[in-house]
């Protein structure tokens, strides 16, 4: 199907979701690329558990280098350490690259996995209400998540899949846009999950200059 404008990751794939039929789904990025095979080993290890609603793959960039595409469920403090993470290893920071090649490497349930690439099952999808449309870009995939996880559903993060995430191509095309798009994500994962924390984080974006137009 084809939408006439872009309605954001939330709204786009909600839309695709409602033209499918599937007990599975699947959202991919289009920035990806998918080796033979790897969707079916992912299929087959969300069906072996039937406790796990929610699967993502190994995420890997062009050259073979891992992606951190799991973590905790985002907070100041667990956010700061994810951004530190993964901007140390994106420098090639030897100790810090070594633990993500262990840690994705290793099969577990985590509290989110990457909306690059995530299959779920549908029935699931719809008693969560499928995606949070506040989400333009940014962050819908650990809210989904964390909705999944309230339902008493558990997530998985696995290697047995790997999937290639050619990642930064709309950032690097419209960093402006990007921005702005992931300031108002940003803010509305804190207003809907951490309120009293909200006003800080809005009261620091001002001070930055990087509160985005309602």
């Amino acid at each position: 199907m084809q939408l006439s404008r872009n309605v954001g990751f939330s709204a786009g794939n909600n839309a695709g979701i409602g033209a499918t039929t599937g007990e599975l789904l699947l959202l991919l990025n289009n920035d990806t690329i998918t080796p033979a095979g790897a969707i079916d080993r992912l299929i087959e290890r969300l069906e072996a558990q039937p406790s796990v609603a929610v699967a993502g793959p190994r995420l890997v960039d062009r050259d073979g280098h891992a992606e951190l595409s799991f973590g905790p469920m985002l907070s100041p403090l667990k956010e700061l350490r994810q951004k530190i993470v993964t901007r140390l290893h994106a420098r090639g920071v030897g100790p810090v690259s070594a633990w993500v090649e262990r840690a994705t490497r290793r099969e577990h349930h985590v509290d989110w996995v990457s909306g690059a690439c995530l299959l779920v099952r549908r029935n699931v999808a719809d008693e969560v209400g499928l995606l949070d449309e506040r989400f333009f870009l940014y962050t819908e995939d650990v809210d989904f998540c964390a909705s999944v996880r309230a339902k008493g559903w558990k997530v998985l993060f696995t290697p047995a899949a790997e999937i290639v995430h050619l990642r930064g191509r709309s950032r690097a095309t419209a960093a402006l846009e990007s921005n702005a798009a992931y300031r108002r994500s940003h803010l509305a994962f804190y207003e809907k999950h951490h309120p009293r924390l909200a006003p800080l984080l809005r009261a620091y974006l001002r001070y930055k200059g990087e509160l985005p137009q309602p």
